[in-house]
């Protein structure tokens, strides 16, 4: 094990002015599965007034009896004390503590601050998270010196065993906080265990109380599942265990839904798989494989036989943009996923798509999401039991994309701008001038050796004299007459007759 200096001389400086203090938690956990921790926590029997008379740097400013302490400030104050990481970390100095009462499901009533480690441990939310390590007099340095690990409860064996079990009596966990019950499966996710079939059972029976719980807070815990290596499995865990329900009700609709052709799953397993196959590590990727067919259930029409779902991408856009917004999700995020979702329909088919209609496909979804556009269609596709993620015509995408990425495809990449339409060719600032834009933007994009200033000063010159509603008319009658002509592909391609 290797202990940061800073961490050493906060606990060498407590012990020094007699107090108690450990590391605790889950740098435990992850020192002992030899995995890096993030975070490094410290507890002791010091109350906080103490704390700030050994630490006078440190900052108290909650009711829990945390103080904050920089590792920077406490590094300067040792001969030629350097720190290691790159950032700078800050230390959680905790003082042993009890807690009394839950009535919002979430935060105790009455914090009582305790002299005993036991108190502390006991209070905790799962037996890989209530371990302590005492250090030596002399510290840890490198993996030399001496240690004590305090396991109360069991975390060791279950660590060994690879399980999330409840510090005592699961149910009584919960309903001390219903957060609890994600985050069991959040660390299932991220480390690779299994929830313990008592705590398992616990969760199911307590589901509902998970409405109690700050959208703000699900919204966090459901994010590290998606970025965690087992995004599918916790995914999983949460419809499992009944939470999924109260979470994201929309997905379940789609259980029952079957589909045809090459779809050989429901809607809802179709949803999970894709998630299970996503390439991406982006959680804004994933989040979009879970959802991108959340609208089919809504759109599924039966024609000559056959379960048709057109239009389904648009309906998914809107259903996701409402997930997403109910869990508090910022409006960065959600323009991205809403995109990916909106579009994962996209037509392309190597003897027909043209490079105009490819840098059409690059003004909808903006450049910087291409390579996660298909990484969503590897997904769909691996996602409906197709064995090949990337078929020829994917990878003749990936080089037309290539091959077209330095084409115009929004009105910032014209050689025209409106300094110029002012100045030089008689405009007035308005939006008059947007239209013309937009007009000459969609005859560059199908044809970009037009982007060049003779020519687009002159149709400018030309678009100037009609009236601002014919030149929005001529701008959205480019863009619908494309999307008709995209839409007609794609419904043969998805047998939407």
């Amino acid at each position: 094990m290797t202990i940061p200096d800073y961490v050493q001389t906060i606990i060498a400086r407590l012990e020094k002015a007699g107090f108690e203090a450990y590391i605790v938690g889950g740098c435990v956990r992850d020192l002992l599965m030899e995995k890096k921790p993030k975070d490094w926590d410290i507890t002791t029997n010091a109350r906080p007034e103490q704390m700030l008379k050994v630490f006078p740097e440190g900052k108290y400013e909650n009711e829990f009896g945390t103080v904050l302490i920089p590792a920077k400030r406490i590094e300067k104050q040792k001969p030629n004390g350097t720190l290691s990481s790159e950032s700078d970390p800050v230390a959680e100095v905790t003082t042993y503590r009890s807690e009394r009462g839950y009535s919002d499901r979430r935060h105790p009533d009455k914090v009582i601050f305790e002299d005993k480690l036991e108190k502390d441990l006991e209070r905790r939310d799962f037996t890989v998270n209530a371990l302590a390590l005492n250090l030596n007099k002399a510290g840890l340095k490198g993996s030399g010196g001496s240690y004590e690990i305090i396991d109360l409860f069991g975390g060791r064996k279950d660590i060994e065993k690879k399980v999330v079990r409840a510090v005592g009596e699961p149910a009584d966990r919960f309903k001390e906080d219903a957060l609890r019950m994600m985050r069991g499966i959040r660390f299932a996710s991220q480390l690779g265990f299994a929830i313990e079939p008592k705590t398992e059972r616990a969760i199911v029976k307590l589901a509902g109380s998970i409405k109690f719980i700050a959208n703000e807070r699900i919204r966090d815990e459901l994010k590290k599942i998606l970025e965690s290596d087992r995004a599918y499995e916790g995914i999983a865990l949460l419809h499992d265990t009944k939470l999924l329900q109260y979470i994201m009700p929309e997905l379940l609709i789609g259980v029952d839904v079957k589909q045809d052709r090459h779809h050989v799953y429901t809607v809802f397993r179709h949803n999970l798989l894709s998630l299970k196959y996503c390439p991406s590590r982006d959680w804004r990727v994933r989040m979009a494989a879970l959802l991108h067919d959340i609208g089919k259930p809504k759109t599924k029409k039966i024609i000559n036989g056959v379960a048709t779902f057109y239009n389904h991408e648009y309906a998914g856009e809107r259903i996701t943009r409402k997930i997403l917004a109910r869990l508090k999700f910022s409006n960065e995020d959600t323009e991205k996923i809403t995109n990916l979702v909106r579009h994962h329909m996209f037509y392309y088919n190597v003897d027909e798509v043209t490079a105009a209609s490819v840098r059409r496909l690059i003004r909808k979804v903006g450049k910087e999401n291409l390579k996660d556009l298909i990484d969503l269609r590897i997904a769909d596709r691996l996602g409906s039991g197709v064995p090949k993620a990337k078929p020829y015509k994917l990878r003749h995408l990936e080089y037309m994309m290539e091959k077209v990425q330095n084409d115009p495809v929004s009105v910032r990449d014209l050689k025209l701008n409106g300094d110029r339409m002012i100045a030089e060719l008689g405009f007035e600032p308005g939006p008059k001038m947007g239209a013309v834009l937009d007009v000459l933007l969609m005859e560059v994009i199908e044809d970009p050796a037009l982007n060049e200033p003779e020519y687009l000063d002159r149709r400018a010159r030309e678009l100037k004299e009609e009236e601002l509603a014919e030149l929005r008319k001529k701008a959205r009658e480019a863009i619908e007459e494309k999307r008709e002509e995209d839409d007609r592909k794609m419904k043969e391609e998805y047998w939407v007759k």
